[in-house]
């Protein structure tokens, strides 16, 4: 591969997660004095964003997957095109470096990605699952690391697997 190929996911799709955007918002809403709060940018992102969680939690939590695709597309997808929008709209206008920037800037770099949960049922906004499962084997690697064999480590890892595939059964 060179600079310009894709990057192989071995036929995986990459689901983006609107948390990660959120917190990024979140941050340059917070840096704002209260007496500035409704005149900011990242704060029109931020409630944006904050809709799309309101409609999951309210309106799609106890739903079917039909259910979940029809309101999805019928209530979630003009707030993201809305959403979309503003953003094209507002990064010229905003430093790069600013968190206001780099919570546009990662959004928009995002963006191809945060849209596959409108046409998914299973999909969530969120990707807490997928970290949750990993995490695990991130807390391992750090625990092998200060293994004093070879065998110690792969004892371990053994062991480890053992227990996360009986807890997953």
């Amino acid at each position: 591969p060179n600079a310009f190929s894709k990057p192989r996911t071995g036929g995986l799709t990459l689901v983006g997660d609107w948390v990660h955007v959120r917190r990024r918002y979140d941050v340059a809403v917070k840096i704002v004095p209260k007496k500035f709060k409704g005149e900011i940018k990242a704060k029109i992102g931020f409630d944006l964003i904050n809709e799309l969680f309101r409609i999951e939690r309210e309106e799609i939590a106890d739903a079917c997957d039909a259910e979940r695709l029809r309101i999805r597309q019928e209530k979630s997808k003009p707030v993201v095109e809305k959403l979309g929008e503003w953003a094209r709209a507002t990064v010229p206008y905003v430093p790069p470096k600013s968190l206001t920037g780099k919570a546009l800037s990662y959004m928009l770099d995002q963006w191809p990605k945060l849209l596959h949960f409108l046409d998914h049922a299973a999909l969530r906004l969120d990707t807490n699952p997928v970290e949750n499962a990993i995490r695990p084997f991130v807390i391992g690697r750090n625990n092998w690391l200060f293994s004093a064999t070879v065998e110690g480590a792969q004892a371990s890892a053994a062991l480890y697997s053992l227990i996360c595939m009986a807890r997953a059964n």
